[in-house]
C-alpha cells in the first residue's frame, strides 16, 4: 500500500525527532482553528449564487497560472489547457495534458497543494495520486467530476467544511457589491465574505481603460464635481460605499512602492495632461505615486487597511497577453526598494493613529533589509506574508528567519493565501501553520524562547495577527 505524503501527520515538520515532537504539540494548538483569509481573489458571486463548479479542468487547471505556466514552460501551448477562455480542446483533453505533466510538479508548492486537494478534498487514494498520469487521466477526471456533481461540493458547503470564518474578495471600485449584499442577507450562511476596494485601473494612467474608468467613476460618484477634484471625491465616496458594506481593506497592485506628495496644482496638471493623452512614462509613475499618497490619506480618514503589492512585471510576454489576456502565467517579479519610495507617505501617515499599512514584496531581499526595519519603527507598518511566488514552505521559513530577529512576531500580517483556487485554501493555510510550528519549535529547541511562549505565539500568528492587522 502506498504511503500517503499528503496525509502524513509530520509533513513539513522538522526531521530532527526532538524538534519535531515540539512542533507536533504546537501544531495541535492551531491546526483546527478557523481560517481567516483577509486577502484573496475568489469571486463573491460563486458563494452568493452557490454555483456548482463546472468540471475538473475549469476548477483545478485552466484558471490557475501557477499550474499552467509550468506546463507551458515544458512545451504545451496554453490553448491546449483552455487558458483565458480558449476552447481549442475540450475539458477532458486539456485534463490529459495536465495528467501528462503531473511529474513536473514534484517539489513545487503547486504540487503540494494539488496533492492535498486530491486526497483531502476529493477523496482520491494515495495510490491513485501517485499513479496519476496519461493512463489514469480519464478515471481521475471522472472521479473528481462525480464529486463536483454532489450537493456537498457546492461552494457554500465547502466554505463550511474548510473551516473558513472570514474570506475577503477583490472588487472593482464601481462594483455594485450585489453579491455581497445577497450573501449577507442569507441567514443560513454563517461565514463572513468581505469586499476589498481595488482601484488600480483608476490610479494607473498607463492602464488602457484609465480614461474611460475615470469618466465613469466621476460621473457616478463625483457629486457633480468635475476634473481632478471630482475624481478624488468619487474615489472617497466609493470607498465609503465599500466600508458600509463590510470592507476592511483597500488593496493596491502597483508597479513599485513609489509614493509622492504633490502640491494640488501639480497633481491637477498631471491629471489634465493624462486626460489629454499626453502623459509620459515618468508622468505615469509620478501620478500613481501621488495617488498612493492620496490612498493613504483616505485610509487614515475612513479606516480601511491599506495593503500594497508591488514588484511584478505584468504581462511580460506581449503575444501571450494579446491572445490570452492578463493573469495567464507570465507576470515576473523584479527588484524593488521600499525605504526611499514609501518615505513621503510615512512622513505624514506613518505614525497616524489607527492607520494600518501592510507592505508585501516579491523580492526576498527586501524582507530583512527594508520591511522588517520599517515595521520595527512605524506603528502603522506591518510586514505582509510571503506572497505569490514566495507563498511556499521554504520561502515562508526564510521569511520568518529574515524578519523575526528585527521586528518580532507581532508586526506581521498573518498568513495571506492570495488565491483564486478555492479548493487550495485549506491546504495553503495548513501548510503555513506547519511551517510556523517548525520555526517556533527550532527556537524552543535552541533555548531561545520557552515552549509555553511558543504556544502563545503560534496562536497569535494564526488567529490574532490577521484579526488585529485587518481590524476584524
Amino acid at each position: 500500500m502506498t504511503e500517503s505524503i499528503a496525509a502524513n501527520p509530520d509533513r513539513l515538520l522538522p526531521a530532527d525527532p526532538g524538534t519535531r515532537a515540539i512542533a507536533r504539540e504546537l501544531l495541535a494548538d492551531v491546526e483546527n482553528l478557523p481560517i481567516i483569509s483577509p486577502h484573496g481573489h475568489v469571486p463573491a458571486e460563486m458563494l452568493a449564487e452557490d454555483t456548482p463548479f463546472p468540471d475538473p479542468t475549469a476548477l483545478l487547471v485552466s484558471p490557475d497560472h501557477y499550474v499552467t505556466r509550468l506546463i507551458h514552460a515544458n512545451g504545451t501551448p496554453l490553448d491546449q489547457l483552455r487558458v483565458g477562455g480558449t476552447a481549442e480542446v475540450d475539458s477532458r483533453t486539456a485534463w490529459r495534458k495536465f495528467a501528462e505533466a503531473w511529474p513536473l510538479f514534484d517539489g513545487t508548492a503547486s504540487g503540494y497543494w494539488l496533492r492535498s486537494e486530491f486526497e483531502h478534498v476529493f477523496g482520491l487514494s494515495a495510490e491513485t495520486v501517485d499513479s496519476f498520469g496519461v493512463d489514469t487521466a480519464d478515471s481521475v477526471y471522472d472521479a473528481i467530476a462525480g464529486k463536483l456533481a454532489e450537493p456537498s461540493f457546492r461552494p457554500r458547503q465547502l466554505f463550511k467544511d474548510f473551516g473558513i470564518e472570514v474570506l475577503a474578495t477583490t472588487d472593482d471600485p464601481l462594483d455594485s457589491l450585489e453579491a455581497h449584499t445577497l450573501r449577507a442577507k442569507d441567514e443560513t450562511f454563517a461565514g463572513r465574505v468581505l469586499p476589498t476596494f481595488r482601484p488600480d485601473p483608476y490610479l494607473n494612467i498607463a492602464h488602457p481603460e484609465w480614461a474611460e474608468r475615470v469618466d465613469r467613476i466621476t460621473a457616478e460618484a463625483g457629486d457633480g464635481v468635475e476634473g481632478y477634484a471630482g475624481y478624488l471625491r468619487a474615489l472617497e465616496n466609493r470607498r465609503r460605499y465599500f466600508v458600509e458594506r463590510g470592507a476592511v481593506s483597500a488593496d493596491h497592485g502597483v508597479r513599485t512602492p513609489l509614493t509622492l506628495k504633490l502640491e494640488r496644482p501639480e497633481a491637477e496638471a498631471l491629471f489634465a495632461k493624462a486626460r489629454r493623452g499626453e502623459a509620459t512614462a515618468a508622468d505615469r509613475d509620478a501620478f500613481e505615486g501621488h495617488m498612493m499618497y492620496e490612498m493613504a490619506r483616505m485610509s487614515v480618514e475612513d479606516g480601511l487597511v491599506m495593503t500594497v503589492h508591488p514588484g511584478s512585471f505584468r504581462n511580460h510576454h506581449t503575444a501571450t497577453f494579446e491572445k490570452f489576456g492578463a493573469d495567464t502565467g507570465h507576470d515576473i517579479p523584479f527588484a524593488i526598494g521600499y525605504t526611499e519610495g514609501i518615505r513621503p507617505l510615512l512622513q505624514d501617515f506613518g505614525t497616524a493613529k489607527g492607520f494600518h499599512l501592510v507592505l508585501f514584496t516579491l523580492d526576498e531581499t527586501v524582507f530583512s533589509r527594508e520591511l522588517a526595519p520599517l515595521a520595527g519603527f512605524y506603528p502603522s507598518v506591518y510586514v505582509g506574508a510571503p506572497w505569490w511566488f514566495l507563498d511556499a514552505p521554504d520561502s515562508i521559513q526564510r521569511f520568518r528567519s529574515a524578519v523575526t530577529e528585527t521586528t518580532g512576531f507581532t508586526r506581521t500580517s498573518g498568513f495571506i493565501d492570495d488565491t483564486r483556487a478555492f479548493c487550495s485554501i485549506p491546504a495553503r493555510h495548513n501548510m503555513s501553520r506547519r511551517v510556523d510550528a517548525s520555526f517556533l519549535a527550532r527556537l524552543v529547541a535552541e533555548h531561545r524562547i520557552t515552549e509555553s511562549r511558543a504556544h502563545e505565539i503560534i496562536r497569535d500568528l494564526v488567529d490574532g495577527s490577521p484579526r488585529r492587522v485587518f481590524k476584524l
